[in-house]
């Protein structure tokens, strides 16, 4: 599936579009795993990230990866 953003230019400009496609993918990756919409896994599968990137930006983000039962 294609989703089409529109960003203003004024946010993008310099940057690699590219590069902030990926980061935009990754920034909902890690909010939609951080709010129990996503696994951890299925997260990573959609930022196109492995696990160990995807811990690397939750740690940078201090978003916990590991839960604790209640």
């Amino acid at each position: 599936m294609l989703l089409t953003l529109e960003i203003p230019d004024q946010y993008l400009q310099g940057k690699n579009q590219s590069q902030t496609a990926k980061q935009i993918k990754l920034y909902a990756a890690l909010l939609m795993f951080q709010s129990g919409q996503l696994s951890r896994s299925a997260a990573c599968e959609f930022a196109d990230v492995d696990i160990y990137d995807f811990f690397l930006a939750c740690k940078q983000h201090q978003i916990t990866v590991i839960t604790t039962p209640r």
